[in-house]
C-alpha cells in the first residue's frame, strides 16, 4: 500500500482541527503517516529541546535515537539547514547515524510553527533503498505546514 497523500492530508486535518497541543498533533501525525504506507518502517518527530539539539518525540516503529545534535546525521542536517533531506541511500550520506541497522533510505522534513520557529524534524525511515519521492516530500511538507501553522 502506498500513501494516498490527498486522503492522508484530509484525515490529519480532521483529526487535528482545533488542537493546540504540539505533542498531541505530533503523535497523531506520526501514527497516521506511519500506517498510510508500507514503505514506512519508522515514522516520527525529533523535537528541538535546547539549542542545536533534537530529542525523540512521538513516533511509530522500533526504538529511535534519543538525542541527535544538529551537526549529526540526516535529522541534524534537516534541522541545521532548514532543508528537506531526501536520502535514497543512507550509507552514502556523510555522517549518517544508524539508529536502526535496517534503514536503507530516509526522508526528513523540518517542522516550523506559525511564526517560523523550528519545532523539530519529521523523520521517515524505510528498509527499502530509494523509497521516497519528491512527491512524498512535497505532500508531507504541505501536511506539516497546515498542521503546525
Amino acid at each position: 500500500m502506498t500513501a494516498d497523500h490527498a486522503s492522508l492530508a484530509k484525515t490529519i486535518a480532521a483529526l487535528t482541527e482545533g488542537e493546540t497541543d504540539v505533542i498531541a498533533k505530533m503523535a497523531t501525525i506520526a501514527c497516521e503517516v506511519h500506517h498510510s504506507d508500507d514503505r514506512f518502517d519508522w515514522t516520527g518527530f525529533y523535537r528541538v529541546t535546547e539549542p542545536n539539539l533534537l530529542k525523540i518525540g512521538p513516533y511509530q516503529g522500533g526504538h529511535g535515537c534519543l538525542v541527535i545534535p544538529f551537526d549529526k546525521g540526516v535529522c541534524g542536517a534537516a534541522a541545521r539547514t532548514g532543508q528537506v533531506q531526501l536520502v535514497p541511500d543512507v550509507d552514502a550520506f556523510p555522517g549518517h547515524i544508524a539508529c536502526a541497522s535496517s534503514t536503507r533510505s530516509e526522508l526528513v522534513l523540518p517542522v516550523h510553527d506559525g511564526q517560523g520557529a523550528l519545532l523539530g524534524v519529521f523523520d521517515i525511515d524505510s528498509d527499502q533503498p530509494d523509497a521516497f519521492t519528491q512527491t512524498d516530500a512535497d505532500a508531507l511538507a504541505a501536511i506539516l505546514k497546515a498542521a503546525f501553522a
